[in-house]
């Protein structure tokens, strides 16, 4: 009998959380090894829940992944926040990001002090290692470790793939024993509408001023399959025209690279050629709007 054989199935819920930029939706992509979170260094890029399933002979991994939790300003922060508690509540492992490259600071403390309660089995992932040396490492590591009572400590590097396959096997190792969750086929269980909105949320987030990172959401109207084509019609929404004018650029030219970004990496998502049809829309302050907010699918 082989290993897996012999090793009861597990199947369950496990997610990143950390404070904005620890790491976490690189960390989820290399994991799956598809681009499926978005990734920006912009704080706050991941509002929907994305789930990606991660399929080995003895075990199913479905990860969640969650918006960083902060303090919010806004109805739309507050509603990312109630989101994450959710989330939290419902999963069986939670990874708790620690940049390896930054000192361990109150937002760690505080996320760390709101998992205390959960049933979920916490472990502590030390991320972004390829930016530091040994000796940094291991002081990190035990600072981390000093920090709460976490079930393991685990060093990783999503960048240059550094013991990713380990944190698989720490994670997996906390499942429950249950049958598949799944099917084998499936990666996400996200409507492609929904990713699509994000790849596009994600080339628009590029190089914008900092101002910008909260004020964009993206609707998909329509995707239309035709032949060997799919048409996408989007509306990028943000809440002052000074701002559309940011995103449009000078005679259009950043959005016309926003639609040549966004539609190379749908292409790749969907698997056809694609047109991409992207308009730019002012909804005045839709942070503060509980209509705009449902409008725009918060």
């Amino acid at each position: 009998m082989s290993d897996a054989e012999q090793r009861p199935y597990r199947a369950g819920f496990a997610c990143f959380v950390g404070r904005p930029n620890a790491g976490k939706s690189t960390l989820t992509n290399a994991i799956v090894g598809t681009k499926i979170a978005i990734t920006s260094n912009k704080p706050q890029t991941t509002r929907h829940i994305i789930r990606a399933v991660l399929h080995r002979p003895d075990s199913q991994l479905v990860l969640v992944d969650t918006p960083g939790l902060h303090r919010p300003r806004t109805l739309l922060g507050e509603r990312l926040n109630d989101l994450v508690r959710e989330t939290w509540s419902e999963v069986d492992v939670i990874g708790l990001c620690i940049p390896a490259n930054e000192p361990i600071g109150r937002g760690d403390r505080f996320i760390t002090g709101e998992l205390a309660s959960l049933r979920a089995t916490v472990l502590a992932v030390v991320t972004k290692t390829d930016l530091v040396d040994k000796k940094r490492l291991a002081e990190q590591l035990l600072a981390v470790s000093e920090m709460g009572e976490f079930a393991d400590v685990v060093p990783v590097s999503a960048v240059s793939g550094h013991q990713v396959d380990i944190l698989v096997d720490v994670m997996t190792g906390y499942l429950p024993e249950s049958p598949q969750l799944y099917p084998d086929d499936m990666l996400t269980d996200d409507p492609e509408q929904v990713l699509v909105a994000e790849l596009v949320r994600e080339a628009a987030l590029e190089g914008v001023r900092d101002e910008l990172p909260h004020s964009i959401a993206v609707v998909v109207e329509e995707m239309i399959p035709e032949g060997n084509v799919t048409k996408i019609y989007a509306d990028l929404y943000v809440e002052r025209p000074s701002q559309k004018a940011i995103v449009i650029g000078h005679r259009g030219s950043r959005l016309k690279h926003v639609g040549t970004t966004a539609r190379r990496q749908i292409e790749e998502l969907l698997g056809t050629r694609v047109y991409l049809d992207l308009h730019v829309r002012v909804a005045k302050d839709w942070q503060r709007d509980p209509k705009q907010l449902r409008k725009l699918g918060f």
